[in-house]
């Protein structure tokens, strides 16, 4: 479904390009996906992020719009492309460790997750939303490699408490 926004440029006026190019340059395509996404347009936000990222590959601000409109919009796997690209130019982007890590964690590759969103929490130790996302993930390895035991009888693989050598 397109959005006004984009088609008519959001300048109010015609200014849209020719062939489905949007009006405007780099610059105006970036601001206007920002706008979008957060007016909660990520599906829209991802097609004038990605012409803008096209035209500018090196820019880690475009980029990492791109990866937040990427993962709103449900795509996880180019929000991770995208969120990898910003971390990988910049290991010390925060942001990006973040991002790459609760991307990896949607595909359900929580060992990557993990490793990431632990740099995240590194670099901020005091960002909740981090901590909280690197709890999950730790939670979630914690429970698929058992360490919780399976905690329902009748559960597969439930372990039943020892017999008491003492009961009657």
């Amino acid at each position: 479904m397109s959005h006004p926004e984009y088609e008519d440029g959001g300048s109010g006026t015609d200014g849209g390009g020719s062939g489905g190019v949007p009006g405007g340059g780099v610059y105006d395509w970036y601001r206007r996906g920002v706008r979008l996404l957060e007016e909660k347009h990520p599906a829209a936000a991802v097609q004038l992020l990605a012409r803008a990222a096209e035209a500018e590959p090196g820019s880690g601000s475009i980029r990492e719009a791109l990866a937040r409109a990427q993962f709103d919009a449900g795509q996880y796997g180019q929000a991770l492309v995208s969120f990898r690209a910003v971390a990988e130019a910049d290991p010390s982007d925060d942001y990006a460790q973040f991002g790459w890590g609760v991307s990896a964690a949607r595909l359900g590759d929580f060992e990557t997750s993990a490793e990431h969103l632990a740099l995240a929490v590194a670099m901020q130790p005091g960002n909740r939303h981090y901590q909280a996302a690197l709890r999950q993930t730790r939670a979630t390895l914690a429970a698929r490699a058992g360490a919780y035991g399976p905690l329902l009888p009748g559960a597969p693989g439930y372990l039943a408490p020892p017999e008491d050598p003492a009961a009657p």
